[in-house]
């Protein structure tokens, strides 16, 4: 992997972070605070899409498939560090969301961050 591929896939991970947290905080509410088939749907899909885009994005920088849990990782870094600054200061960046949610909020990430990590796990274990 290469210092310019690196730097695409931290910046991908700061935009993919800024990007989402953005979108949560404006509909949050909707998502996490409505139904729980809404919940549910979106605690799946999110992560999928997740990890689609994450995927695409390795594939096309022409990542080796050795090199996939280093290329997650480093998309992954940037919205690890910025949401755990979010959940710290929860009401601040979430002010439309109540306090409670934030439970169900770390547990959306949780499962997007490990799922996407997960696949790139196994793609890269399996290429050796």
């Amino acid at each position: 992997m290469t210092t310019l591929h690196i730097a695409l896939l931290l910046t991908f991970g700061v935009v993919f972070w800024l990007v989402g947290t953005a979108y949560y905080a404006h509909v949050g509410p909707a998502v996490l605070e409505s139904t729980n088939r809404r919940y549910w749907i979106n605690f799946i899909a999110v992560p999928t899409a997740a990890a689609v885009i994450s995927i695409a994005i390795l594939v096309r920088l022409d990542i080796p498939t050795a090199h996939w849990a280093s290329g997650a990782l480093l998309i992954a870094i940037p919205g690890l560090f910025g949401e755990a600054l979010v959940l710290t200061n929860f009401g601040s960046f979430m002010p439309k969301l109540q306090a409670a949610s934030g439970g169900r909020y770390a547990a959306f990430l949780f499962m997007a961050y490990g799922v996407v990590l997960s696949i790139a796990e196994v793609v890269t274990l399996k290429s050796r």
